[in-house]
This record gives structure tokens, sequence and C-alpha cells, in this order.
């Protein structure tokens, strides 16, 4: 055993904000079904998974995280593996490949090269920590982020190359990236994103953008206010869910967008609209207070860390949640453009949900084994 290892540092506020999200995500599922007979297998698949998860945390919590570092190697190579052979003969959905299909599961690798990517950008930064903060000690947690990323680009899935570069970023500011290096890459992409926007408006196709993902921009930026029934409908119906429910709700499989299924992928990207317009105001306010947790107690995993990987991991974790549930939940509100994230812990997906707790197992387990100080 490592010293400092006990299970009476086991973060128990943070396995029981994981337990509260999952468990309200299902209890949604089974609502936001609305008797639909094909997705009505989905329900207890999300039970399965959640349990399997809470199985996984003590896992993953009981090995030394350290452990997983030194695998840095043949783990990258292996999502690697994965990536590549997805882009060419995976399933696909809106026009991008997603997923293996095993038997009923569906196997997402996008979800878990998410963590494997914090871990090998973790053991990166603690093997450079002693680096000059230059650009060469920049370009190389790039250079490592940038074999998934691009894989995941040529899926496309561009709203989980932006999570992987939001979370490259968010490790390079926090290990001491130069200001003049931030500004540069600010100023850098805010012409890209300028550009692309703009390309889109302007109705000139973009190689590596499938068609929806840039009618999903125009949508946002310029949308047609006679356009009911095309890209806008799940928006409007969204706005229209959450409004309905008020501070209460409409009860519990009684909200009526979802119920007469006006409202559609009520139970993966618009759950939260589902949730709003049953639950009210409060059940908004209890997913998020929920994720807050759950995030604080990552941020609070990493500040109590032995060293920089386990730091970064952590906030890696955190960043990651905090990232998808800001993007899914503002998609809801049509404060940010549809991206097809989905809401950690309450949306359905099998992988997604194993992925994430993958990541609390390693944030535990670095808990478990943080610096002899009180947590």
């Amino acid at each position: 055993m490592t010293r400092g290892l006990s299970w009476r540092s086991f973060d128990f506020i943070l396995l029981g904000a994981i337990v509260l999200a999952s468990s309200f995500g299902t209890v949604m599922i089974r609502s936001a079904v609305a008797g639909n007979e094909v997705l009505q297998p989905l329900i207890l698949r999300q039970v399965y998974f959640a349990l399997l998860g809470v199985v996984l945390i003590f896992l993953v919590a009981s090995v030394d995280y350290r452990y997983w570092l030194a695998l840095y190697r043949p783990i990258y190579l292996a999502i690697m593996i994965f990536l590549v052979t997805l882009t060419g003969f995976g399933q696909s959905a809106f026009g991008a490949q997603r997923w293996f299909q095993v038997g009923v599961l569906f196997l997402q690798p996008t979800e878990f090269a998410k963590i494997i990517a914090i871990v090998v950008l973790a053991r990166y930064f603690e093997y450079a920590q002693h680096q000059p903060r230059d650009l060469k000690w920049a370009f190389g947690a790039v250079l490592w982020a940038s074999g998934i990323i691009v894989m995941i680009l040529l899926q496309p899935n561009l709203s989980n190359v932006l999570v992987l570069s939001v979370i490259l970023a968010v490790m390079l500011w926090m290990n001491g990236v130069q200001i003049k290096h931030v500004v540069s890459a600010v100023v850098i992409g805010a012409i890209v994103l300028a550009s692309l926007v703009a390309l889109s408006v302007l109705g000139v196709r973009i190689p590596f953008l499938q068609a929806y993902q840039q009618e999903r921009i125009v949508n946002f930026v310029v949308p047609d206010p006679n356009d009911t029934y095309g890209n806008r409908y799940n928006v409007r119906q969204a706005l229209i869910a959450v409004g309905a429910g008020g501070v209460f709700g409409e009860g519990y499989g009684h909200g009526t967008q979802t119920q007469l299924r006006f409202l559609k992928v009520r139970h993966t990207d618009f759950i939260f609209a589902a949730s709003s317009e049953e639950f009210g105001m409060v059940g908004g306010v209890l997913i998020i207070m929920s994720l807050g947790i759950i995030v604080w107690r990552c941020i609070r995993a990493a500040q109590k860390a032995r060293d920089v990987a386990g730091s970064m991991i952590a906030m890696g974790v955190a960043t990651l949640i905090f990232f998808q549930g800001a993007v899914n939940i503002g998609m809801n509100l049509n404060v940010l453009p549809v991206s097809g994230l989905p809401l950690p812990f309450i949306s359905y997906g099998g992988s997604g949900l194993t992925a994430l707790m993958l990541g609390i197992g390693l944030v535990e387990s670095i808990v478990m084994r943080h610096k002899q100080m009180e947590f």
C-alpha cells in the first residue's frame, strides 16, 4: 500500500453528488422516453451503466493513479488505434463516425479518449514541470493532445475537439504558460472563429465541417424568424419546455412538450429542458448544484494532490465536467449554439457515463493518496 492510502480519505461527498446526479438522470430518462417502445430499453441500460460506474469508481480508486501514468504510451496507442478504426469503420450519426456497435451496445471511443488525453497531458506536465515556460514547452503539450484532437476532428466531431482544446488550455494556464503566448493564442483563435462564422453565414463550404454543423452556426448567429419547423425547431421546443416549467414544474411525467414528444432528443441533448419542464426551476437548480459540487470536489482534489500529475488529472476532469455541463445547459437555454454535448451524469449514454465514472475514480485515487494535510 502507498503511504497515505486509506478508505477513510475517500471523498464520499463527491460520490454522493455523483449518485444523486446519475439517479436523477435515470429518473428523467424514464420520463423523457415518454412511452416510446423503441426507447424503453434505454432506461434499464442506463441503470446498469450507472451501477457499473459506481463499481468502477471504487476499483479505479483502489489503484494508485501513478500506475496509469506509467502506462501512458500503451493506452495512448490503444485509443489512437480505436479512433483510426472508428474513422473508417464506425457507425455514423449526423454525418460523423461516432461509435462501434457491439451486440446491443454502442461503444464511443471519443468519450474514453477525453479521459486518456487528460492522463497523457498530466503525465507530460509532470515530466516537464522544471522546463522553461517557452514555446517548446507549450508545443510539447499541444503535440501530445493533437494526435487525439486530429482523429476526432476527422470523424468529424467538432464539439469534442473544442472540449479537448479547453482542457489543454486550462492545463497550460495552470502550469504557468506565458501571458504573451496566451494573448497570441486568443488572437489566433478569435480570427479562426470569426472566419468560420463569416464563411458559414456567406454559405461557403468549409472542408472539415459538415453541412449541419455550419447550419447550426448560421441558425445561432442569424436565426430565421420564419423557420418554425426547420433547424431551430428543437431549440424553440426546449425554450417552451423550460418556460412552461415555471418554478416548481408541471410534475413528473406530466411535461407537455416532453410527454407529447414535441421536444426531440429529450433523453440526451435536451434532457435539461425536459427536467426543467417537469421539475421547474427547482429541478434545474438541483442539476446545476449537483454538477457544481462535483466540480468543486475535483478542484479540491487538485489543490491537495501530492504531485503535478495528480493535480492535472483532477483539474482536467473538473474542466471536462464543467465545460460540457455549461455548454449543454447554454444550448438548452439558447445562449450557445446546439453542439450535441451531453449533460454529464444526466443525459443518456453508456460510454459517456462510464468514461466520466473512470475519471471520477482517478480523482478519488488522488484524494486517497493526497499529501499529508487535512483534506
